[in-house]
């Protein structure tokens, strides 16, 4: 009974059966099609898919981003710290944001104002939370500045973001994000617009700053290469759904649904370069207009038989720590 009470404590946010639409003038479309997920005290949790699969919808959803004459979350509970965010006012959502849960979005030129400097919009954000003085913000700022290894960070404190590269902006972003040391760090891609020299110093930053300060982060990413590289546990989501879940190592080791399996054979071997075309997955994904009857994967699963054209198949304990939406994965793991 200890041992359960103590399970318990550990998780941080509990996200149960979430559904959100979005509203056209004469269609509705399923992004979240009831997803449910947690993530624990410490750990980094990745959320991986193709580009319209609902993780950046998610973490929206979590945090009551989304626009408000298009979009509503219409079921489900994001339970955070055994609060529902979702019925919280949003006076209370305000305090939650940036004090208890950050993010750090994918373009840091469209979430950073230009015409204020970076140390004038860190030191915003800290005296929004905990009424400190304009002085003790700004040396706040400057202290996360240097967090972040930014170098020279008294003089950059002053700088407007044009004045800054990529990287450098994307690690004021960070620095914005854990300046009043939340317990949750969304990172919503934000690698994608860099190049790879950049983008691997951004990861190392995000996994030492999260080892040092204990947060827990839940990592948005297409990349299966920065999954591997910075989480312990991961879901794959398909169409507005989760259709996996696991430790990292046990994903990478017997992926136990068919698009997961497919994602693996889609990234490419460095050690045979060029000489190997990458694998595609046949068809499209399906239409989130119209209801989806049947497994939201089968018609370009090549396991697919009538049952998974007939019934939605639910997140299922497969094999201890990993659980799969699919009626067949005993079975396509001993194949």
């Amino acid at each position: 009974m200890q041992m359960h009470k103590s399970v318990a404590e550990d998780i941080l946010l509990d996200v149960r059966d979430l559904e959100t639409h979005f509203y056209g003038e004469e269609s509705v479309t399923r992004a979240l099609g009831g997803i449910s997920f947690q993530v624990r005290k410490g750990e980094t949790l990745g959320v991986v898919g193709e580009s319209g699969c609902g993780k950046s919808v998610t973490a929206l959803s979590i945090l009551r981003l989304l626009p408000k004459l298009t979009a509503r979350t219409v079921g489900g509970e994001v339970r955070f710290q055994g609060r529902d965010l979702l019925e919280l006012s949003e006076r209370e959502m305000r305090k939650i944001r940036g004090e208890k849960i950050a993010m750090i979005f994918q373009d840091p030129m469209t979430s950073l104002n230009p015409v204020y400097t970076v140390g004038r919009q860190i030191a915003e954000a800290v005296q929004i939370h905990t009424g400190a003085s304009r002085s003790i913000a700004m040396a706040r700022a400057e202290e996360m500045l240097r967090f972040v290894r930014i170098a020279d960070p008294e003089r950059r404190v002053s700088n407007y973001p044009y004045e800054m590269s990529g990287g450098m902006r994307q690690r004021v972003m960070i620095a914005m994000a854990l300046a009043c040391s939340p317990e949750l760090l969304i990172a919503d891609e934000p690698t994608t617009a860099l190049d790879v020299t950049i983008q691997a110093q951004i990861l190392r930053l995000i996994v030492d700053l999260k080892e040092r300060t204990g947060t827990a982060v839940m990592f948005i990413t297409h990349d299966l290469g920065v999954v591997a590289e910075t989480c312990q546990r991961v879901i794959v989501m398909y169409a507005g759904r989760i259709i996996e879940q696991a430790t990292v190592t046990d994903l990478f080791a017997r992926p136990m649904h068919p698009y997961t399996q497919a994602l693996m054979r889609s990234v490419p071997d460095r050690r045979q370069g060029r000489q190997r075309r990458l694998p595609e997955i046949p068809g499209i994904v399906p239409n989130l207009r119209e209801p989806i009857i049947g497994c939201s994967f089968a018609p370009r699963c090549p396991f697919a038989i009538d049952i998974c054209r007939e019934k939605t198949p639910v997140l299922r304990d497969v094999e201890a720590g990993q659980a799969a939406a699919c009626w067949r994965s005993e079975e396509i793991m001993c194949a």
